[in-house]
């Protein structure tokens, strides 16, 4: 085998940790990614560099903070000046591909790719209202068995992919190559294929709140319920969408096994490290909570799984605290690339290599989100076992010991016997970060952004360069049904 493999990188959108077999669900039916993490490394703790979509990716791709390329929201424009490792694997003769999704924004719809074969999503959800895909709960309140575009989108990626690992099969050459594969499930609508959506609606758990959690809330988080109606939501409800949600992380396997299965049809496999990972999570539930956008552990950590059958060790877990920022470093390092420059991102292959994840080296990781509704600039930091949430504007911060309490329902911030955690922890995550200079970029985008939207359709005429059908895929017609019988 290659000193150098192939790479296959699978990116999903809005998926759970917890919510796979691998991840110690018992419920989910997931043997793919089960599989993948049964012959290679999976990262327990892994994090993402904003529970948002597109800050997430950029920071994914960048291998740097939202601060440090100034995208805090889904309204955000990477400057094509920043370098991705899509840029530096293409620099160090890799051919790199991009298939699906990546969310970008804006006219460059690269960001270092070399080629791209099949668009981004373009959801049109015909006679249903595109909050369906948003952060309300009128989303959770139309879940239920049915098809989308996005599953129809998703199958199109699959199939896509797979042809271009035929091809690149049967033309064979010395060139490596990375391929990026870009699901959108299982992101909402909480639709799912009736026979997932049945499968799971008996089987499933509806997460707890304890008695008088929500009367000593964190006024943020406060606010975050209230401004999206979660707390009005019905057991019923709940039921439904979490059925809903656990058949679309089905589905996702299914496509994984089907790209799985090309793979090592072309005997590409053989000489392949491939990668799964999601942009960030989704609460589906617990804390009586949905979508992403806050610190807790089912919308900020993400699964990460690295295999590389004789090379990485099998069926090994890391506990030490990562994020998506150090993928990028990895692939590159992985690759014999030059390093991406200036970075906070930092490479796995110690852990990867199978040596002892023992090290003398800070335990911590950040993220950062700024985005809807009203939500303040928030930072957040994972020091060894403890997480504490920082929100702009507010004194106190949220304080959890996610080891002792992994459901993170004891916030311990204002406990005076963990004052000096509490305080040495609130100082680190506001070091050399602004949430005042965040707001106020956050109210120029506000400002711009019709004039931004007003250029976008103007320009995104069919026979218009800037967007190709290689940039922007759209939905077949008919292909929404809400709800399935």
């Amino acid at each position: 085998m290659p000193d150098t493999p192939n790479i296959v990188l699978i990116m999903s959108d809005q998926h759970n940790p917890h919510v796979m077999g691998t991840g110690g669900d018992e419920n989910i039916r997931t043997p793919n990614l089960d599989a993948l993490a049964s012959r290679g490394v999976q990262f327990d703790n892994a994090y993402c560099g904003s529970p948002l979509c597109v800050p997430s990716r950029m920071t994914f791709l960048t291998g740097k903070h939202c601060s440090d390329i100034d995208v805090w929201s889904n309204g955000c424009i990477l400057g094509s000046d920043e370098l991705t490792f899509a840029h530096m694997l293409t620099a160090a003769g890799y051919e790199t591909v991009l298939g699906g999704r990546m969310h970008f924004n804006g006219p460059d719809q690269r960001h270092g790719f070399e080629t791209r074969i099949i668009g981004d999503v373009h959801a049109r959800l015909d006679r249903i209202p595109m909050f369906t895909t948003g952060q309300s709960k009128e989303c959770v309140e139309v879940a239920g068995p049915g098809r989308t575009a996005y599953s129809a989108y998703d199958e199109a990626v699959t199939r896509r992919c797979g042809e271009w690992l035929d091809a690149r099969a049967a033309a064979g050459g010395d060139r490596p190559f990375c391929l990026v594969v870009g699901w959108v499930l299982p992101h909402c609508p909480y639709i799912a294929p009736k026979r997932l959506f049945d499968e799971y609606y008996d089987r499933i758990e509806i997460p707890r709140i304890p008695d008088g959690y929500l009367n000593q809330l964190h006024p943020a988080m406060k606010a975050w319920r209230e401004h999206r109606g979660v707390d009005a939501l019905t057991e019923e409800q709940v039921r439904v969408a979490r059925a809903a949600y656990y058949g679309l992380v089905t589905f996702m396997d299914e496509q994984l096994g089907l790209l799985m299965e090309t793979l090592e049809g072309t005997g590409l496999g053989q000489d392949a490290a491939v990668v799964y990972t999601s942009d960030h999570g989704d609460m589906a539930g617990e804390h009586g909570l949905w979508w992403k956008s806050s610190f807790y552990e089912g919308s900020v950590r993400v699964p990460l799984i690295f295999s590389w059958p004789g090379h990485f060790p099998d069926g090994r877990r890391v506990h030490h605290n990562v994020s998506l920022l150090d993928v990028g470093p990895t692939l590159l390092e992985l690759a014999g690339a030059e390093a991406l420059p200036d970075i906070s991102g930092r490479g796995l292959m110690r852990w990867l290599s199978g040596k002892d994840e023992h090290f003398a080296e800070r335990d911590e990781v950040f993220s950062e989100y700024c985005g809807l509704q009203g939500d303040p600039p928030a930072r957040m930091i994972r020091s060894g076992p403890w997480k504490l949430h920082h929100y702009h504007g507010h004194d106190a911060p949220q304080l959890f010991n996610v080891v002792e309490d992994p459901n993170e329902v004891h916030d311990v911030a204002a406990d005076p016997n963990f004052a000096g955690i509490r305080d040495k922890l609130h100082a680190r995550v506001r070091d050399g970060w602004s949430g005042e200079t965040i707001a106020g970029a956050m109210e120029k985008q506000a400002r711009n952004l019709p004039l931004m939207r007003e250029w976008h359709r103007r320009v995104r005429a069919p026979d218009s360069e800037w967007e190709t059908e290689a940039d922007r895929w759209t939905a077949p017609e008919g292909c929404n049904v809400f709800p399935e019988v």
